[in-house]
Parts: C-alpha cells; structure tokens; sequence
C-alpha cells in the first residue's frame, strides 16, 4: 500500500500542471468550506432544503445546521477528485486526469455558488 501511494504521488509531482490544478482545487474547497462555516449561524427560521419536481407547493423546509452539509461537501467532493485524478494519471493518462481535476474545481465553485445563495435566501444581506 505505502509503495502504491508513494509511486502516485511521483507521477503526480512529475505533471506539475495536475499538481497545481489539484492543489487550485484542494485550497479552493477549503477557503469555500471556512467561508461557509462562518456564514452559518443559529436561527429559529427554517430554509428550503430540497425542492421537488412537482412545483412551489412541495418545497421541503429544514434546520439551520443542514447547511453545515455545504462544508463537509466542498472538502469531500475535493479530496475524492484528488485521488481519482491521480488513479486516472496512473491508468489512462494525462488527459483525462487533468480534464477530471478541472471538473472537480467547476464542483467546488457550484457547490460554493449554491451554498451562497441559500445563504443568501436564509439571511438576505
């Protein structure tokens, strides 16, 4: 296992382009995670959680702490991209690796966008 993880990590210090877009991704998502947090705060209203394909009448309303699923989003969502796109360096190449840890930055920037904009609808500014 060890020699698995340390063969990974040269392949991925090698292609210093997908070192620095995994690394982009790994500081984005933690900067959106301590964002987050800090934004959410305790409160007696209830927000809109989950909407459903059937309309304005069947929105489903939830706690405050509900949006702490935001942080612990952006930090898993990063870290699963990091170690598919090292296996995808290691098994297909290049290419796809990098094209997968790019993906997983436009995740983290939708996740951050979304989780502002119930922010923002929870607690208008």
């Amino acid at each position: 296992m060890k020699k698995i993880i340390k063969e990974s990590l040269k392949q991925l210090v090698a292609d210093r382009y997908l070192l620095i877009v995994i690394s982009l991704m790994l500081i984005l998502s933690v900067v959106a995670a301590i964002v987050i947090g800090l934004s959410i705060h305790s409160s007696e209203l209830q927000l809109v959680s989950h909407y459903s394909a059937f309309g304005i009448t069947h929105l489903y309303r939830d706690q405050w702490f509900y949006l702490s699923v935001f942080v612990v989003f952006e930090i898993v969502v990063a870290i699963l991209h990091s170690i598919i796109s090292v296996k995808l360096l290691i098994a297909k190449g290049r290419s796809l690796a990098v094209l997968f840890a790019w993906s997983g930055v436009g995740v983290v920037l939708l996740g951050w966008i979304t989780a502002v904009a119930v922010l923002n609808v929870w607690t208008p500014l």
